[in-house]
């Protein structure tokens, strides 16, 4: 997993990289649906998306996003997140938007990457996750040494 790394991503036009697909995982049967339906709101309903389950774990992205099928799954045991693949910045940035309008429990956000579509989809989990709580705590630390200074 070495090299990778987080960064922003802008509002443009521009394509990001990998094939058009969607792929989530974490949420309930009813959660997908609620998620199908940001989707068709933001006319993002031509994308296909695949909902993967605890055995696509010990999957690197690439070859998820190889296999042919998309729709739902039962509930897994995997963090809730989403991994965005050739999308547009600024489709990536409605999706993200749209999300949180919706009231669908907040996931992980990620964007494949030539690096992360070698990775174990587990372990891009476990480096998301990682990487919520270190922004987590700059923020709180952020805001007490804001709090001291008035």
């Amino acid at each position: 997993m070495d090299g990778g790394t987080f960064s922003k991503v802008e509002k443009s036009s521009k394509t990001m990289y990998g094939p058009r697909r969607i792929l989530a995982c974490g949420y309930t049967l009813d959660e997908q649906t609620g998620f199908c339906y940001v989707l068709r709101k933001i006319q993002l309903e031509d994308i296909p998306v695949k909902f993967l389950g605890d055995a696509d774990g010990s999957k690197t992205l690439k070859t998820i996003l190889e296999e042919a099928e998309t729709g739902v799954t039962e509930h897994s045991s995997l963090r809730r997140a989403v991994i965005m693949s050739g999308l547009t910045q600024a489709e990536l940035h409605g999706l993200i938007s749209s999300h949180r309008e919706s009231g669908l429990p907040y996931p992980l956000w990620a964007n494949l990457t030539p690096v992360s579509e070698t990775w174990l989809l587990k372990d891009l989990l476990e480096a998301l996750t990682q990487e919520a709580m270190a922004m987590k705590q700059r923020r709180e630390t952020a805001a007490a040494n804001s709090a001291k200074r008035t």
